[in-house]
């Protein structure tokens, strides 16, 4: 495969469909900031301990099926090609936040992050993650959207939350909590 075509030197690229758009086109900054997205979890992946049973592939190559369908561009007839949805990695990562929370202390304020740079790396791609979904939200006003692109998104935020506290917590850190200043 041939990494550069000069098709996109003048500011263009394709959907999969084959339709134009300008690089910075809805579809593609969604599609595009779940790619960022994907780039972070693997970060993640390559920085936390190998004794992790979290499935990072399972998560990143949902991503790139979520990404799949961003890029038809709502073009049913692409999206027919693509891997059936299903909610089977939403429940994945439920099962995963109930079991790192259960191992947790109660939080009792929000709390701030950072503390070890393998939690903030969770929150950079949690927070990315919240882009990701924000996007998709707006491009949902405009094409049809599988709610599950969605709930996943969600899910995952929630999950690079609880993941980025787990960390603190094997490395017998706590949490930052937030301290507001009374004025």
């Amino acid at each position: 495969m041939k990494i550069y075509t000069k098709s996109g030197d003048k500011g263009k690229t394709s959907l999969f469909s084959g339709k134009r758009v300008e690089k910075y086109n809805l579809s593609i900054q969604a599609y595009g900031t779940i790619d960022e997205l994907n780039s972070w979890i693997g970060l993640i992946k390559d920085v936390l301990p190998q004794s992790t049973d979290i499935d990072f592939v399972e998560i990143q190559e949902t991503l790139f099926t979520l990404g799949s369908y961003l890029a038809t561009g709502g073009d049913e007839k692409m999206i027919e090609k693509l891997p059936v949805l299903s909610d089977a990695p939403i429940t994945s990562l439920e099962e995963a936040i109930d079991e790192f929370q259960s191992d947790l202390p109660e939080m009792k304020n929000f709390i701030l992050p950072g503390g070890h740079v393998n939690s903030s790396y969770c929150h950079v791609a949690r927070c990315v993650c919240r882009r990701a979904e924000r996007l998709v939200v707006e491009l949902s006003e405009g094409i049809n959207i599988d709610s599950i692109i969605v709930m996943y998104l969600n899910r995952l935020s929630d999950f690079l939350f609880v993941l980025a506290r787990k960390v603190l917590h094997d490395e017998n850190i706590d949490d930052i909590p937030w301290k507001p200043k009374k004025q």
